[in-house]
């Protein structure tokens, strides 16, 4: 139940013009959740938990919401969705993303590529790069509109990206800060890193079965025997059929119809912290045995909460596999859109882009479209 009091609060003081305001994700890699006033609704975009355990998502964060958009599944953008639901608040997703919210949604599906008009706002999808079923999202909304990128990527192999359209204000995935390293050359790290180990040394990568799991898989076939648990199995399944996975995918067919081989060189597992799931099971039966850093070791390839640096100290490996954008590509989506101001987001310390050439403003606080 909503607190009425803090209904009142957060409806005071909307105004007429449209205006957006960063809840959470400015100043930290921690839950995505920007509010947005479009001048006769406030709307949410994405309701995150964590990556941390100890970032949780705040119900306060929906006083007076008349609607939530979620750029795709992963917990940092979805966690907070049960809240969602049980407040009764229509949520905007797209069908594969919706797949992930708890029963009970009140949905309206957003396409992956498309417009769609809104309470008389038209909304523009496109697809990000970085998730099975992840978009981003452009608003018409104020002289120049608005751009809200979720997590993206323009290096992916696996999934497409679409480019968006022009927006003078611009909310924008600063995952990676100002480390302009190309997938490219993480990749010859990569496989630098996994030519220096016991060929019969096993090796896990925890993973998010929508995100990473695909393109991971296709690269290490070529180096060896690949196997995939039945999480990311039944979701890749899904992702041959999808028009936002490449066709390179179709490679990995054979590696997705097969059953999980436990005693496969390469066990490519959910969940991406090993906090849970069959990535866990492995760690705990590694370490159980003695055979963490020994008989098998683990490779994370991306954020690593707490948990995940335990494992790694004892028996592991940080190999980053870029699935946000370097700055280069942060650059570049800025000049393509013509933005005039930004937020750099997800990052712990966003001042540092206002000594960075050739970028626009940093906003600060609640800002006017």
């Amino acid at each position: 139940m909503l607190d009425q009091s803090l209904l009142q609060t957060a409806t005071r003081d909307r105004g007429t013009a449209p205006w957006i305001e960063v809840l959470s994700g400015l100043g930290e890699k921690g839950p995505a959740c920007v509010r947005l006033w479009t001048g006769r609704q406030l709307w949410l975009l994405d309701v995150g938990f964590g990556p941390e355990a100890s970032s949780p998502f705040h119900v306060e964060w929906l006083e007076g919401a008349d609607a939530v958009f979620i750029t795709h599944d992963h917990i940092d953008h979805i966690g907070g969705a049960a809240h969602v639901i049980r407040a009764g608040i229509p949520v905007h997703a797209t069908a594969q993303t919706a797949r992930a919210l708890p029963p009970g949604a009140d949905l309206r599906l957003l396409p992956e590529q498309g417009l769609t008009i809104i309470d008389g706002i038209a909304v523009t999808t496109g697809r990000n790069g970085h998730a099975l079923g992840g978009v981003w999202l452009h608003f018409a909304l104020g002289q120049e509109g608005l751009f809200y990128s979720g997590d993206w990527s323009e290096e992916s192999e696996w999934f497409a990206f679409d480019t968006p359209p022009p927006a003078g204000t611009a909310l924008i995935d600063a995952s990676y800060h100002l480390d302009a390293v190309p997938q490219s050359d993480r990749l010859k790290a990569l496989d630098a890193a996994l030519e220096r180990l016991d060929p019969a040394v096993q090796v896990l990568f925890p993973v998010p079965p929508s995100g990473r799991a695909g393109e991971l898989a296709l690269h290490l076939m070529t180096r060896g025997r690949v196997t995939l648990d039945d999480t990311c199995r039944a979701i890749l399944r899904d992702a041959l059929a999808v028009d936002g996975v490449m066709a390179a995918a179709q490679r990995l067919a054979p590696v997705i119809a097969s059953a999980f081989d436990p005693a496969a060189q390469f066990l490519i597992c959910d969940t991406p912290n090993a906090d849970s799931g069959m990535a866990w099971r492995i760690v705990q039966d590694w370490r159980d045995s003695g055979g963490l850093g020994q008989r098998g070791v683990v490779f994370f390839t991306g954020h690593m909460t707490a948990h995940a640096r335990a494992i790694a100290a004892h028996g592991g490996y940080f190999a980053r596999w870029n699935v946000h954008p370097p700055l280069r590509d942060q650059k570049r989506m800025l000049a393509r859109l013509g933005a005039r101001r930004f937020a750099p987001l997800f990052c712990p310390m966003p001042e540092d882009y206002l000594l960075e050439p050739d970028l626009p403003p940093v906003l600060v606080g609640r800002t006017l479209l």
